[in-house]
């Protein structure tokens, strides 16, 4: 299966689409990239068809058919009767010219054993008496039914598929020939391989159409008609009805087409309730025409049956029809290699997801998987990661971001740009005297606090940082920084509670004062000392400084 589909690892981004598509789960997810489960994959190429950012590819066989021509042995293209929807306005003979020039000996259509194929269908419906008969044609059912659904391996008609059919009968025409088979599907890749010898090489109509650019090849359009070509009608849903004789009365034919719909038929017959009938059944919805490589680039399914429709005649090719044996093929179980878990280990699972009860499990298909339980097991077989739950990992993002704003103690209030409060959280209730956040909730700010400082930055886109606010209301000061998010278009406000501190600095300040006016109070009253002891030092120096001079003056009178 590996050989057919890839993945280009620098592209796949983790969104789960092909999971979510993947009708029996064969991807599995590790660092966060797809990985396809070969011994469970069906090749439906729905992961390729839905890949958003194309990291699923379909492996080339270009060069290996390159070098099938450059061998000298005469090489035969197969070509897949839907060619005609994807190829809009061409008919066979424009088709074997275009491929003629690549270097093909001949093209003829595969159609011709898709006759040889549908007859045998007839046989065995009227003449092995067979109770349940499912169509083979489709390699991707063949697969679905050998991995998932090996009971019902023996209603599975071992007939060849009609690429093989039409391959086996040109080698037996031009025993020295090679075959390629050119068509819409991955899962023809994977056949080829697996059954040696018939088939080639495959190219799907992607390849082709570049290889055919490459070489500056056109299609001429040119459309051919022939009664001849009943067979053509086997790439539609109910196609290979259309070309049967469906002559046996006991037996009911029905058409299904899609993996899911396959599925449930495939579990209606495993409850032993259906009997005598012919089942159709192709894995792409709408039959071949909705082939993955088709649905990919060119998916229209009405115009695409008209064309078919149109191209397809009224009788049977002209071909002969070879014995039974020689067209026969075997099908075997395929066993995949992953146990079931068991209760207890998926109920373990379940636990580590947030998943404690059934309620919790809400099965909401994110992650791919149609149910929590289907989810646990991939979890336990290594396809999935418990990461890949977005409820766990939205409650886990939740609860962590919750935590943190229910413990911290600033106060957050967030607003929307009509200024009305959307959340708030304890620590802001707390600092306006609220007693619940339904008491604010939806209504203005303005009601608890100056909306002024949100009408600015709202205004500006300016955030406002460490801003000083007393909220006179609540006998508070606060630090209020104010961000908004333009992104969500929300205005976050951040409170921090600082009226201890604005009463400790208060208290500091007050202190201060009353030590400078006690200082200026005591200088004062110094000064005044000083200037009385001045003043009576002054007094006293005059009177000793007169009676000197008196004495003096009496002295010298003498």
């Amino acid at each position: 299966m590996a050989d057919c589909l890839t993945l280009k690892k620098s592209n796949c981004k983790n969104c789960y689409k092909c999971i979510r598509h993947c009708p029996v789960k064969s991807i599995r997810f590790s660092g966060n990239q797809a990985y396809i489960i070969g011994n469970e994959c069906i090749l439906c190429g729905q992961c390729f068809v839905v890949c958003p950012q194309d990291a699923k590819q379909i492996v080339d066989e270009t060069e290996k058919v390159k070098v099938l021509l450059q061998s000298g042995a005469p090489v035969y293209v197969s070509l897949a009767p839907s060619f005609v929807a994807n190829y809009e306005g061409v008919g066979i003979g424009a088709m074997r010219e275009a491929l003629k020039a690549l270097g093909f000996a001949d093209v003829e259509e595969t159609a011709l054993g898709a006759t040889i194929v549908k007859r045998e269908y007839d046989r065995m419906i009227n003449e092995e008496e067979r109770d349940i008969v499912i169509s083979s044609c489709c390699h991707s059912i063949n697969l679905l039914i050998q991995k998932y659904f090996p009971s019902e391996l023996p209603y599975l008609a071992n007939v060849m598929s009609p690429m093989q059919a039409h391959c086996s009968d040109i080698k037996k025409r031009v025993p020295d020939a090679k075959t390629v088979f050119v068509g819409p599907c991955v899962a023809k890749k994977d056949e080829a391989q697996y059954y040696e010898g018939i088939v080639d090489a495959v190219l799907t109509f992607d390849e082709l159409t570049k290889w055919l650019k490459e070489e500056n090849v056109e299609l001429k359009p040119e459309m051919d008609n022939s009664e001849n070509s009943k067979a053509r009608f086997f790439p539609t849903t109910g196609g290979i009805l259309k070309t049967m004789a469906k002559d046996n009365p006991e037996y009911s034919y029905m058409a299904i087409d899609g993996v899911e719909n396959c599925m449930e038929a495939l579990r209606d017959i495993e409850s032993g309730r259906i009997h005598n009938c012919f089942i159709e059944m192709s894995a792409c919805a709408g039959s071949c025409v909705g082939g993955p490589v088709m649905e990919k680039f060119h998916r229209s399914p009405v115009k695409d049956y008209m064309a078919v429709s149109r191209f397809a005649g009224k009788r049977d090719f002209d071909i002969a029809q070879p014995d039974a044996l020689s067209i026969k093929k075997t099908f075997t179980m395929i066993e995949k290699k992953l146990p079931e878990p068991s209760e207890s280990e998926i109920s373990d699972i379940l636990r580590q997801m947030g998943k404690f009860k059934p309620s919790d499990e809400l099965n909401c298909g994110t992650c791919g998987y149609s149910t929590c339980r289907e989810k646990a097991k991939a979890v336990i077989q290594g396809k999935a990661e418990i990461s890949m739950c977005l409820p766990y990992l939205k409650d886990k993002a939740e609860s962590f971001s919750d935590t943190i704003v229910k413990n911290t103690p600033n106060g957050l209030i967030v607003l929307n740009e009509a200024l009305e409060v959307q959340q708030i959280n304890a620590a802001a209730l707390k600092l306006m005297n609220l007693k619940s956040d339904k008491d604010i909730l939806g209504d203005l700010v303005v009601r608890i606090l100056d909306p002024k400082p949100f009408m600015d930055v709202l205004g500006t886109g300016r955030s406002l940082h460490d801003m000083k606010v007393y909220l006179a209301e609540y006998g508070r000061y606060v630090e209020q920084t104010v961000i908004y998010d333009k992104e969500y278009r929300l205005i976050v406000c951040i409170m921090r509670d600082i009226t201890d501190e604005e009463s400790v600095r208060a208290k500091k300040e007050d202190i201060g004062r009353q030590t400078v006016e006690i200082a200026d109070k005591v200088v004062d009253k110094q000064m005044r000392i000083v200037q009385e002891i001045a003043s009576l030092l002054g007094e006293t120096a005059a009177e000793t400084k007169i009676a000197l001079t008196k004495l003096k003056e009496t002295i010298a009178d003498e």
